[in-house]
């Protein structure tokens, strides 16, 4: 079966990446999670001091471009790659409410965008991939022959976000949860580089009445449906 780019955009919490991971590996594709290259980045500005509550030195941030370099390397048991900065695992630290906080801002950055923009078309010029993220089907993969914008209430996505967050033990609110669902909603979708939009020729998917399983075979069919008609 001819091989195609799966393009899986939408809002925070929504499962994107949860979806996209289902499908790479039921497809035998490669799967890319765009939201953790823009994690890692903010955590490399977090970690150099370039970022704060109240502060964010975006000069520094792109002058240090160069010296950022991404990965991701399979983990067999866990069935995905990991992300990697400049060759330390940082995918518990990328996940954290504190990186939450920043990383649309940095995501604004147009010369941040474009470095990785960049990286993620070279990751999937030979097809065979999922890839989810904000701008996917609008800028990344323009011409991906599926895609899937995915949509769910701020209050449901951030009480997913709260639950996941409760269970690996970090401290915090619901309230800090939707505050910053809705905050990272409201600059995703203004930000003058590469806004979060729906792509003319996706599918939209509500999934806050549906479960994984639900969604998952929903989207196989879809799939499924894109693949015969090549």
């Amino acid at each position: 079966m001819k091989k195609i780019t799966i393009a899986i955009d939408g809002f925070s919490s929504t499962g994107k990446s949860t979806l996209a991971k289902q499908l790479a590996n039921h497809l035998g594709y490669v799967f890319v999670d765009t939201g953790a290259m823009y994690r890692a980045v903010t955590l490399f500005a977090m970690q150099h001091g370039y970022m704060s509550a109240d502060f964010f030195d975006k000069k520094s941030l792109v002058n240090s471009l160069p010296f950022i370099k991404l990965v991701f390397k399979f983990n067999a048991d866990l069935g995905y790659g990991e992300m990697y900065l400049n060759d330390v695992n940082v995918e518990t630290e990328i996940r954290k409410i504190e990186v939450s906080h920043f990383v649309s801002k940095v995501a604004e950055v147009s010369e941040v965008r474009s470095k990785l923009v960049e990286q993620q078309q070279e990751m999937g010029k030979d097809k065979g991939i999922v890839m989810d993220g904000r701008d996917i089907g609008t800028v990344v993969f323009p011409d991906a022959e599926l895609k899937i914008f995915m949509t769910s209430s701020p209050v449901t996505r951030a009480q997913r976000r709260y639950d996941e967050l409760i269970a690996k033990g970090d401290v915090i609110t619901f309230e800090e949860v939707i505050e910053n669902v809705v905050e990272r909603d409201y600059i995703d979708s203004h930000r003058k580089d590469s806004p979060l939009v729906m792509a003319d020729d996706a599918i939209e998917i509500d999934n806050s009445h549906l479960d994984r399983e639900e969604q998952f075979q929903l989207v196989l069919d879809l799939v499924n449906e894109c693949t015969k008609s090549l």
